[in-house]
């Protein structure tokens, strides 16, 4: 029980930092207690001003799901846009994570992570889930180039903040 607690805890100190939640949908239908569900949230690129994405992640319903003690499988959608002027707040590396979440009690995590097709001028981010012992090939991946944003807009070049 303590262990759970401990995990609770450490969540509501995570929450800061959750996506915002678009709108959910049941899939599933349970008599007495939650549905299984998909959720769609949006989330702004925390080192590229500009950027937002939107995920897609099944829910699971149940007693498990309403505990919080489910794990949750590895399908995952993924869309970016260019919102905005682009502009980087700070260098990275090729494949940093911009946003990570727990999928599971202890062992899985969701994680998008950044990268930059230098010679196109595109960002690319991926979104996938591993496991502590075996990881998921499940994945998907979305593309923002880097365009003008109105007339002024000076066009910076990823491959100048995301190298290797």
């Amino acid at each position: 029980m303590a262990a759970v607690g401990a995990v609770l805890l450490g969540s509501a100190a995570y929450a800061a930092d959750e996506p915002d939640l678009i709108f959910r949908r049941s899939t599933v239908f349970k008599w007495l207690t939650p549905n299984d569900k998909l959720a769609t949230y949006g989330i702004d690129d925390p080192e590229v001003e500009g950027v937002a994405c939107h995920f897609t992640v099944p829910e699971k319903g149940g007693i498990k799901g309403w505990l919080g003690v489910a794990e949750e499988v590895s399908d995952i959608s993924l869309a970016c846009r260019q919102i905005g002027p682009i502009r980087f707040k700070s260098k990275a590396q090729q494949g940093d994570d911009m946003f990570r979440q727990r999928r599971s009690l202890f062992f899985k995590k969701m994680q998008i992570v950044r990268g930059c097709d230098a010679k196109r001028n595109v960002l690319v981010y991926m979104v996938y889930s591993d496991r502590l012992i075996e990881g998921s090939p499940k994945n998907s991946t979305s593309s923002v180039p880097i365009m003008p944003w109105g007339a002024s807009d000076v066009i910076q070049k990823c491959g100048d903040f995301i190298g290797n």
